[in-house]
């Protein structure tokens, strides 16, 4: 997106901004004009003048229905990620597609009100969005992830895209936090639920959190979470796995401060990263691997 394109845009858009700018600033601090555009807010003559080869689209992606324990609602992902949208919207010059909020999360399905795609379905839903930006010019799109298990969607989503010249990058949670997690967490163990993702909601949407129910549950394991003992599964009988009453929010901002940072590198590395011509190959999409059971591990 070329500057001129951005001052258009925001002269025609302006108002509908101001919401999203709001909400990013820090209280008592004028909000600064935000770098980026959310394409639900543009008209399609908007659209066809931002969406060009040059341009990087961000889909962010988090759960809207996925259990977080006692304390922490089931919108939780959904949750972090438009707070790291809004995050990306000030600081990145991008067009940011609207927040995906169903995916790959196999690990959670025994608790009410979970719900998992098929991983080939998750897999063909991002494959779907960004080829019908393509259309219109966007070859880099980047996925804002909030998920682990998703990772099992969007490495075959982007080996399919790069067939057809299009890139696709995506937020490795695991590999972003690894640094600052080591600084702050002071639990046992955990992954989900636990001390890190309770201070990540903790500093990002406080108003989310009910800290007297937060707990510890921590059974060390593999597989997906089960709420009854038994074998192939790692037992929870609360849905969290790490302890969760050892969340701060100045622990949640040494992370979350991480990830941003992360991020937005993330996206200049994608930004300057070199177009492969499409292959000549049939592009129609496969079958993919067959889902397996997922991992307790699916948010920081």
């Amino acid at each position: 997106m070329t500057k001129p394109q951005r001052i258009s845009l925001l002269l025609l858009c302006g108002p509908l901004l101001v919401f999203s700018v709001l909400v990013a600033a820090p209280s008592g601090a004028r909000p600064a004009a935000p770098r980026g555009v959310l394409l639900e807010q543009l008209t399609w003559q908007q659209a066809e003048k931002l969406l060009t080869p040059d341009t990087l689209v961000v889909i962010p992606l988090g759960a809207q229905a996925k259990e977080h324990g006692p304390h922490l609602p089931l919108g939780n992902d959904w949750n972090m990620a438009e707070y790291l949208k809004q995050r990306v919207l000030q600081a990145a010059d991008v067009v940011i597609a609207p927040t995906v909020n169903y995916s790959f999360y196999p690990a959670f399905v025994e608790y009410p009100g979970s719900t998992s795609l098929r991983l080939e379905t998750a897999r063909d839903m991002i494959v779907d969005i960004c080829r019908g930006l393509a259309r219109f010019g966007p070859r880099r799109f980047y996925v804002l992830n909030t998920g682990v298990s998703t990772l099992k969607a969007l490495r075959p989503a982007a080996e399919l895209l790069a067939t057809e010249g299009i890139l696709l990058h995506f937020t490795d949670l695991l590999r972003a936090n690894a640094d600052a997690e080591k600084e702050v967490s002071q639990q046992e163990g955990g992954t989900h639920a636990d001390e890190i993702e309770t201070s990540i909601m903790l500093y990002s949407a406080p108003k989310t959190v009910d800290m007297s129910k937060a707990v510890k549950d921590y059974h060390p394991g593999n597989g997906p979470l089960t709420r009854t003992p038994r074998d192939g599964g790692v037992y929870s009988a609360s849905g969290v796995f790490g302890d969760a009453t050892l969340a701060t929010r100045a622990k949640g901002q040494r992370v979350v401060e991480a990830l941003v940072s992360a991020i937005l590198a993330d996206l200049e590395t994608l930004r300057r990263a070199p177009l492969v011509a499409a292959s000549a190959t049939e592009r129609g999409v496969p079958r993919g691997p067959p889902t397996d059971g997922g991992m307790a591990r699916d948010t920081p």
